[in-house]
């Protein structure tokens, strides 16, 4: 029972550590046009996100039978908590260096590598994990090509509107995109710890369906509300003015654009990443604005770290395996 209660507290950790890394992107592009205050977004972006956590569970039972299979590991207590400590420590270190990296491919990279070390590689459900890792790398890609024409479709919506009243309308309409977006990332990306914790809870025998229990819901919920509430500065600089100069009409379109893209997922159980959506929304409405008008260094590094968080977390749970079964 201290191993279980271990885990949940790791898992929880790890919500508290997504709600200032991951939901700092949620309202990014609101805050960087300023739109809304940052104190204010934060508070509006905990309380969205605890709506969004709370009325889902499709994503987590995805994550809870996708990627590991416990029917074949031989110490599953050991394999989520190295791959929890081993996400958790990832995050910790790009949210140090400003790196809007993804809290999705951690996990599912860490739980890949625990299962890999504890039994080989008839551990990893490859079909759940391909599945998974195609949702991950398509999604921002759609993202792109949405905001992109979306952005068109607002431009020549408002061309006939005077700058200035143009402005201070989208201004007010983000506040509601950005909330939009924080409610969007509540309901995939908290639902990946419940997804571990209700593993866990079923490899104990409390439980005997993979079926996230509300109490799971509730607290994965308040732990990422907490994180949120935290903040994150790092990554909100890094999104919303390292990306490229963002006016109201290309916030509310990338806006817009990544809660579509996010919602449309959530509805398919499937997990996105959040910061890779909607920074490559961002990407998407400044290629459509001009080329030269996206700071493409920038998105080189966010896109390199995106491709090394899997094969990172995946060597780093391997090793932390190792390590906490020396302990165990």
């Amino acid at each position: 029972m201290i191993q279980l209660y271990f885990i949940i507290a790791l898992a929880l950790l790890f919500d508290f550590i997504n709600g200032f890394h991951d939901t700092a992107n949620a309202i990014a592009t609101a805050v960087s046009t300023r739109a809304i205050p940052l104190r204010l977004a934060i508070l509006m972006a905990a309380a969205m996100n605890f709506i969004g956590a709370i009325l889902f569970t499709g994503v987590a039972e995805t994550i809870a039978t996708g990627v590991v299979d416990l029917s074949k590991v031989t110490a599953g207590p050991l394999v989520m908590i190295a791959a929890l400590v081993s996400a958790v420590l990832w995050n910790l270190l790009t949210w140090y260096f400003g790196i809007p990296s993804s809290s999705s491919h951690a996990l599912i990279g860490s739980l890949a590598g625990a299962a890999l070390a504890d039994a080989g590689l008839h551990a990893v459900n490859l079909h759940g994990f391909i599945v998974i890792f195609a949702s991950l790398i398509a999604s921002p890609l759609i993202a792109f090509g949405v905001s992109y024409l979306l952005f068109t479709l607002i431009k020549i919506t408002v061309r006939k509107i005077s700058i200035y009243k143009a402005n201070n309308a989208l201004r007010r309409l983000q506040i509601f995109t950005a909330a939009l977006q924080a409610f969007s990332h509540g309901s995939n990306d908290a639902q990946k710890s419940m997804g571990v914790i209700t593993m866990a809870l079923v490899s104990f025998g409390v439980e005997s369906q993979m079926v996230v229990p509300h109490w799971v819901q509730i607290a994965c919920a308040t732990a990422m509300t907490l994180g949120t509430s935290v903040g994150g500065w790092r990554i909100i600089k890094t999104v919303g003015t390292q990306i490229m100069k963002l006016k109201p009409i290309s916030g509310v379109a990338a806006d817009l654009s990544s809660s579509l893209i996010i919602q449309i997922a959530t509805h398919l159980d499937l997990p996105v990443s959040t910061t890779q959506v909607i920074s490559s929304s961002i990407m998407g409405v400044g290629a459509s604005v001009r080329k030269k008008g996206v700071k493409w260094g920038t998105a080189v590094k966010m896109f390199s770290s995106w491709f090394i968080t899997v094969p990172v977390t995946i060597v780093f749970a391997f090793v932390i395996f190792h390590i906490v079964s020396l302990i165990a």
